[in-house]
């Protein structure tokens, strides 16, 4: 793949010769927190809140304590659910209850999100390292729900969080998608390293006004190396360019 771009916050910044890349994409794959939705809304620090209560108590330990727990969990083994299972045989269902058993009236509609993810041609997927009900009640909350043919959640990849590649092969083999004519959108950078060494193309979603931040790191670390194809700010606007490119 060729003509990696850097892609402002206005989509129509980039050049359509870049964005032809997307020609023949089929498939369309989302990931669902900080990337449907702006990292701004802050909804996963909540969600960080309630899964450190959930260890806290677990483990009896204080806040802090159950904090750092939480972090050494999500880092050796890729989510504290996973830690917790393999550590102490938890009921991953308790779990992820009490994890998404938040607020969700940060969330606005987002009408011109979903007018470009219609827009786009093609099957669209929400695959979340979260449960489907918490997938379903944001995607509600952005007003999004109709534009996708299916949620790929942590319980249909058999517990088995990204980046494992084991989890994108079960997302595969039950959509049928094929990776040559997918597109993926994240907002961590390891979580894309797979589905660009399946051929898949890859767009980071970044933070509001950050873009330039990752440019200076993208510079350094040499575009041949990343598993990143573009990056954006502002995922509505780099799906309608995209759109007018294909």
């Amino acid at each position: 793949m060729t003509g990696k771009k850097i892609i402002s916050r206005e989509g129509s910044h980039a050049h359509a010769q870049d964005l032809r890349v997307f020609k023949g994409v089929e498939a369309w794959i989302f990931d669902l927190d900080n990337t449907l939705y702006p990292a701004e809304t802050d909804l996963f620090s909540q969600i960080n809140d309630q899964i450190a209560s959930y260890v806290a108590r677990l483990l009896n330990l204080g806040k802090d304590e159950a904090m750092a727990q939480q972090k050494a969990y999500y880092h050796q083994y890729g989510t504290t659910l996973r830690g917790l299972m393999m550590e102490h045989d938890i009921d991953p269902d308790d779990f992820l209850r009490h994890a998404h058993d938040i607020d969700y009236s940060n969330i606005a509609p987002d009408p011109a999100l979903g007018s470009a993810i219609a827009d786009l041609p093609g099957r669209k997927f929400i695959f979340t390292n979260g449960d489907r009900p918490h997938a379903e009640r944001t995607a509600t909350a952005l007003g999004i729900t109709d534009h996708f043919e299916d949620i790929f959640d942590i319980v249909a990849a058999d517990l088995m969080p990204k980046p494992n590649r084991e989890t994108y092969d079960i997302f595969l083999q039950q959509t049928g998608v094929s990776p040559a004519r997918a597109a993926m959108f994240e907002d961590l950078q390891k979580n894309l390293d797979v589905p660009h060494r399946l051929g898949m193309r890859t767009v980071l979603i970044v933070p509001s006004g950050t873009r330039d931040v990752f440019r200076e790191g993208w510079d350094l670390e040499g575009e041949d190396q990343s598993p990143v194809d573009f990056v954006t700010d502002h995922l509505a606007g780099f799906l309608t360019a995209v759109k007018g490119a294909l």
